[in-house]
């Protein structure tokens, strides 16, 4: 794999981490992913993409209903994981080590291309849009579910970055959904819905074990949330414990879209 800096931060920080993703992970709860599976009209068997899968939680929920699914990650550790949970359900799955932004697939390959929590990690989310857009046959299905920040809020949303780019060094850019509104209509796919819903996160330690946060970052990130401005503390509903945990809640964007009928 060619790879740019960005990537290659990613895949390095994903391989390091794979196993915090798996069992108990905030990504195990599909709550999310069932309700957008709701909207969604699927052909019997129907073609799958899970991009940037980590441990595979979202495409193993589509081949438990009978879905032919790839899942596909740019850490190779991930889908060792993805994989073992898969034996462990007895479901069938297949696996491809790649980048986001460039899909090994011919064009109109897929029924559905879905992403959950990975995109703010991408070093172009234009070019993974885009490459969603062209594996997707005509009529196809475009699930994207990220953490991202009410429209408007520029004061929050560059709160949250730095917030982000501390505790996990791979972090790239949480887009709000105006943004990803407009990526979609540049790579030709109709938005049918957007929904923000709070997600209530773990405490702050989690997230700094989870990423393996350094030391100073760690002193720096409590440093930003100490002083956080009034936008941040209203928007992610910050609230600091007497015990020094923090504890928020961040807007989880549910985007699904459309990959017109005939092209």
């Amino acid at each position: 794999m060619n790879l740019d800096p960005i990537q290659e931060a990613a895949r390095a920080q994903f391989a390091r981490q794979s196993a915090n993703y798996g069992k108990g992970h905030t990504l195990e709860n599909i709550e999310d992913v069932i309700a957008a599976a709701a909207q969604m009209t699927l052909p019997p068997g129907a073609r799958v993409l899970d991009v940037a899968a980590a441990n595979g939680h979202t495409g193993l929920y589509f081949a438990s209903l009978g879905h032919r699914v790839i899942l596909a990650d740019i850490a190779a550790p991930m889908l060792e994981r993805a994989r073992e949970l898969a034996a462990e359900r007895g479901l069938a799955v297949e696996t491809r080590e790649h980048p986001a932004e460039a899909l090994p697939y011919p064009g109109a390959s897929f029924d559905l291309v879905t992403c959950r929590v990975a995109a703010h990690h991408f070093s172009s989310p234009e070019a993974f849009v885009r490459e969603s857009a062209r594996v997707l046959k005509p009529g196809g299905w475009f699930l994207l579910i990220d953490n991202s920040v009410e429209d408007g809020d520029p004061v929050a949303e560059d709160w949250i970055h730095q917030v982000d780019k501390l505790h996990d060094a791979s972090h790239v850019r949480a887009l709000a959904p105006a943004a990803w509104r407009a990526l979609c209509a540049a790579a030709g796919l109709e938005v049918q819905s957007t929904a923000l819903t709070p997600f209530k996160q773990p405490n702050l330690q989690w997230y700094f074990d989870t990423s393996a946060t350094p030391e100073e970052a760690r002193r720096k990130t409590r440093e930003l949330i100490a002083h956080a401005p009034e936008e941040a503390r209203r928007a992610f509903h910050l609230t600091e414990e007497p015990d020094g945990n923090v504890t928020w809640e961040w807007p989880r964007l549910t985007l699904i879209a459309r990959k017109a009928a005939s092209v």
